[in-house]
């Protein structure tokens, strides 16, 4: 089968969501599928196999395809690492922190890095299916290009192009991206999907017509708007995430400092009927909510300052209620974080933390990256994984005493005998719910809607 990359007229279009779609499907239609992603943008990550890191969005796709998450899906991962500099991630190794400037000004290995990671899964998969990133027509940015018309011209891929009516001007950004876009993306294009419909289908009859006959290009399909709440790319999809409540039980002050990362921890809680969640992105008091989270922070003593500054710092110090941290945020709780070779900060330092576990925080490379099954607070096995630098002297993993715990595994709060327990010593009527059978539905619900509005036959007649 050729190789298909789905492409938008902008960012946010719905790419990542129909690209993990589109693998649910094809997977339950007995074809081997690989997602793919040349360069990702995300400090929200999560550990491979190999044992290397990769966006959590190309998690979610293999998830949805049921396979093993692996570090050639996202060879080239950028997380922010504040003030215009990103550590750049290559096959799921940090390759080193530099200027934006620097990173385009070589480019030329990360090139050979990502045909040989997609070459590779062409080997091993019947079908890959690559996302691009933003928009394919970004003019300024082609020769800088590594998801887009890279990938496209440089694999021959037959191409889909996603366009959010939900924000407006639709006609013009299809107009637009198809009078710009390179002539061999062009030639391969299969077709448009107008994604994140809202309202009655039929009103929309015209403006497919226009697409088809004006534009000369096939409508795919009209996807309806339906929210999906996990793994979202970055934090701004913290806006679109909804929540199901019902006899909600316990309050929860979720901290977003600027350096929030990792923040699919949230998903669970988000998904709880029974759990209020408030992110908190500036001061008001704490007093009110059953438990504050201290979620991971890609720049922990930054985060720290900014702590202090908005006054959430000392807000925190005389909450009385559960405290709970995670990576970043576990530490956070320690009293002492050194940074000696400036690898969280842009010199190297000590700060101050909030001192509510007495320990120490070293930061230390290498990053520490692993998964796997860990007992954690009495449970035996806890699925998660870590990505760290930071080293706590006397809890390493994780700490528990009295209102104050945390560990430095991602998912702690996705093992659903871990969390029942957890949060029926703050409210004993808190009864739970099946966590991965919620996310297993989630997939199957968004791919079972994007099958009855799309064109997958024409799609694969394409391939």
């Amino acid at each position: 089968m050729k190789p298909l990359a789905v492409f938008g007229t902008s960012s946010d279009a719905g790419k990542t969501t129909l690209v993990m779609a589109l693998c649910r499907i094809f997977a339950d239609r007995g074809i081997k599928v690989a997602p793919f992603k040349a360069q990702n943008v995300s400090n929200n990550s999560a550990v491979t196999v190999e044992g290397g890191e990769i966006s959590r969005a190309q998690c979610l796709q293999a998830e949805a395809a049921r396979v093993e998450p692996s570090c050639r899906f996202n060879p080239v991962l950028l997380k922010s690492h504040g003030n215009g500099s990103v550590q750049v991630i290559v096959n799921g190794k940090v390759f080193r922190n530099q200027s934006i400037a620097d990173y385009y000004d070589h480019l030329g290995a990360l090139r050979s890095e990502v045909e040989k990671a997609f070459n590779g899964l062409r080997g091993d998969f019947e079908l890959v299916i690559a996302e691009g990133a933003g928009s394919p027509v970004e003019l300024n940015l082609l020769e800088k290009d590594l998801s887009n018309t890279f990938v496209a011209k440089t694999f021959n891929t037959r191409n889909i192009l996603v366009a959010d009516i939900e924000r407006g001007g639709v006609f013009a950004s299809i107009y637009g991206t198809l009078e710009l876009m390179d002539p061999t993306l062009r030639a391969n294009l299969i077709g448009v999907i107008v994604n994140k419909f809202r309202g009655d289908r039929r009103f929309f009859d015209e403006g497919e017509r226009i697409i088809k006959e004006r534009f000369g290009v096939p409508v795919l399909g009209i996807v309806p708007f339906q929210p999906l709440n996990i793994d979202m790319e970055d934090s701004q999809s913290l806006q679109n995430y909804r929540q199901r409540l019902g006899a909600v039980k316990i309050r929860i002050a979720v901290i977003a400092y600027p350096g929030l990362s990792n923040y699919n921890d949230l998903d669970v809680l988000i998904a709880d009927p029974e759990i209020d969640v408030e992110v908190i992105r500036d001061y008001r008091p704490l007093a009110a909510f059953d438990m504050v989270l201290l979620p991971g922070s890609k720049t922990v003593i930054r985060d720290l300052h900014w702590l202090k500054r908005q006054g959430l710092f000392a807000e925190l110090q005389k909450f009385n209620g559960p405290i709970f941290g995670l990576c970043g945020g576990y530490q956070m709780l320690c009293k002492m974080l050194h940074d000696p070779d400036a690898l969280e900060h842009e010199v190297a330092g000590v700060e101050e933390g909030l001192g509510l576990i007495d320990d120490e925080v070293i930061y230390q490379s290498p990053k520490r990256l692993a998964r796997g099954a860990y007992r954690l607070f009495g449970q035996e096995a806890v699925e998660g994984y870590e990505i760290h630098c930071g080293r706590l002297q006397a809890h390493p993993l994780s700490y528990r005493q009295g209102r104050i715990a945390g560990t430095h595994v991602h998912g702690v709060f996705d093992h659903d005998g871990f969390r029942a327990d957890y949060f029926k010593a703050i409210h004993p009527a808190y009864q739970g719910f099946c966590y991965p059978e919620y996310r297993d539905a989630e997939i199957r619900k968004f791919a079972d809607m994007v099958a009855a509005h799309v064109d997958i036959d024409r799609i694969l007649a394409a391939l």
